[in-house]
């Protein structure tokens, strides 16, 4: 089955850092169809980071400078490293592959993950 998992959400201060994971499995893995996004209730899912197919980086602007979005290939994961965070990062963080062709493979459709919670407060 194909699925896509996160981790490393959690509890931090203001100004602190975490590194979000998502590893993927049950289909080949490309990096660039690989994204981050995430939701806060009652809002839209948004986009925080993602790849482009030729592999530069997009990123929201309220992240640029703090955020950086890489990934491994060989490790079949998708990481998300976030420093100097605010209390407006606070949201639930989702790993999302697109749908399209990548570099021979092909994605019929969106995939998500489940989500993990990233909190920032003191």
């Amino acid at each position: 089955q194909v699925q896509l998992v996160e981790s490393g959400g959690g509890l931090v201060q203001p100004g602190g850092s975490l590194r979000l994971s998502c590893a993927a499995s049950g289909s080949r893995f490309f990096l660039y169809a690989m994204g981050w996004y995430r939701q806060v209730p009652g809002n839209q899912r948004e986009l925080v980071a993602t790849f482009t197919s030729g592999g530069n980086t997009n990123y929201a602007d309220s992240v640029k400078g703090r955020f950086t979005i890489s990934g491994d290939n060989a490790k079949n994961t998708v990481y998300l490293q976030m420093n100097s965070l605010k209390p407006e990062d606070t949201a639930v963080y989702y790993c999302r592959r697109n749908s399209g062709l990548y570099s021979g493979i092909y994605y019929p459709r969106v995939l998500w993950g489940q989500g993990t919670q990233v909190t920032v407060s003191s």
